[in-house]
């Protein structure tokens, strides 16, 4: 096992995949990894959701940021890569189950015309569990990037499961990610965590876009006051040791959670992720 993990550290590598064991599975050439999309789509840039943890708001992040696109005019797809766990159809209210043709899966559509798909959107029922083993789970990530009919796109958000595990690895090295955003808590054992999905990036060479805190703090409905419910924020801190730009702070808002649960967050009201947005835009 220590001389597997030693052949994928980018700094000890060889280059010479023909007598490797990783393989396939390093990420020193990911290029040649990525999966051929779907003919009839045209996909303009794709940008990952990523936790290293689950709990922090990844699905919150994702979602605000495909309304804040959809908002601006452009086409947005969201693709829930988190099998075992989607949150996506729930956020945005979408019950329909998809269909298909000869030539691929239909996404199912928001009530503003964002592009979703999910295993959810697949399974007979919602609640039943999806009890596969990681390659098979990957294998299915890969098929909503290679069978599913997103015709033209300017983004495509990958909301991914927490962790740097199979699925990871699968959209790193099977999808053409432009970048990825990092979504983090107000608390020190995070601090680890976001260090190490930064860290399996910067080894599969995705640029990271930045940060967004979620959670960040509570604004008191009496007095207005800002309360930091987890405790004094690490943010800064973590952003400056791990060279990443702020991208927003979103506050614990009881009215989002509200709308998430409902499947209205395309009903959201304010401005958030702004800077992300921005982010984005430039690429």
């Amino acid at each position: 096992m220590a001389e597997e993990m030693k052949n994928q550290n980018p700094e000890t590598c060889a280059h010479n995949c023909e007598s490797c064991g990783s393989a396939g599975s390093c990420g020193s050439n990911p290029a040649n990894l990525l999966a051929e999309n779907n003919p009839f789509n045209d996909i303009k840039k794709v940008i990952g959701v990523i936790s290293g943890k689950g709990g922090v708001g990844k699905s919150m992040v994702t979602s605000l940021l495909a309304v804040n696109m959809k908002r601006l005019g452009y086409k947005v797809g969201v693709m829930d890569a988190d099998v075992t766990g989607p949150s996506i159809p729930k956020v945005f209210g979408v019950t329909e189950k998809a269909m298909a043709s000869d030539a691929g899966i239909f996404p199912c559509r928001t009530s503003t015309d964002i592009e979703t798909m999910s295993v959810n959107n697949l399974l007979e029922d919602d609640t039943d569990p999806v009890v596969w083993r990681g390659p098979v789970i990957g294998g299915a990530v890969k098929q909503f990037w290679t069978d599913v009919l997103w015709g033209e796109l300017d983004y495509l958000f990958v909301d991914m499961p927490p962790g740097t595990g199979d699925v990871a690895l699968t959209v790193f090295q099977s999808l053409p990610v432009d970048g990825i955003i990092v979504v983090t808590s107000p608390q020190d054992l995070v601090s680890m965590i976001v260090t190490k999905a930064v860290k399996m990036a910067a080894m599969l060479d995705v640029p990271v876009l930045g940060v967004v805190e979620n959670m960040s703090y509570l604004t008191c409905p009496d007095c207005g006051k800002q309360i930091n419910v987890f405790g004094e924020s690490k943010l800064e801190e973590i952003a400056e040791k791990q060279q990443l730009d702020i991208l927003g702070r979103l506050p614990i808002d009881p009215k989002l959670a509200a709308l998430s649960d409902e499947g209205k967050i395309e009903h959201f009201e304010g401005e958030l992720l702004l800077d992300a947005v921005e982010k984005i835009k430039a690429l």
